[in-house]
């Protein structure tokens, strides 16, 4: 991403920075001093809804760094996008990272009448370094059953990432869904 260094910063700075169809920043992270900085903001919002997370910042300060995203800002409706924080990361150091999860398969247990699969856990915190952080975990729900479960131990990470998460966390369940008898008065 093309950044551009912000001069002013505060509230009345960035709503005219996202008047002018560009994006408020601030890039912090290994000893190095905080930088506010502005960024294309279809670009940007692009590549964020397409699910990316790392990006080369081009531009700032000094020459070319490997950033993380690693907080979102929305408008007061919760629809927009108005400001985004990035942390610097080296490409070899371990980090950690909310990865989503990804259900593959048709379980068998889905088979049965009334039967439903429950995701509770839609992501998972997993620690690894930049280069091998993966865009999402694929969680085999083939074999799962009926009042049968999947936690987040159980899951199968690819090379280079350890789960960070709390193991016992469910994954995917299967229960039958059960009617509620209402009493009448």
């Amino acid at each position: 991403l093309e950044v551009k260094p912000r001069e002013r910063i505060g509230s009345r700075y960035a709503k005219r920075e996202r008047a002018l169809g560009r994006l408020p920043a601030v890039m912090y992270g290994h000893g190095e001093t905080p930088a506010h900085i502005t960024l294309d903001a279809h670009k940007a919002l692009r590549y964020i809804h397409d699910g990316e997370r790392v990006f080369t910042i081009k531009g700032a300060a000094g020459a070319d760094q490997t950033v993380i995203l690693k907080d979102l800002q929305f408008d007061y409706l919760g629809t927009n996008i108005v400001h985004l924080d990035f942390a610097r990361v080296s490409l070899d150091e371990k980090i950690e990272a909310r990865v989503p999860v990804k259900l593959v398969g048709e379980s068998v247990g889905l088979k049965k009448a009334g039967a439903i699969l429950l995701h509770p856990t839609l992501n998972v915190l997993v620690r690894c370094t930049v280069l091998a952080l993966p865009d999402h975990v694929d969680v085999d729900v083939t074999e799962l059953d009926v009042d049968h479960a999947i936690s987040a131990a159980q899951v199968t990470m690819p090379e280079g990432v350890e789960l960070a998460s709390d193991p016992h966390d469910i994954v995917a369940a299967i229960q039958i869904a059960k009617e509620e008898v209402v009493v009448a008065e």
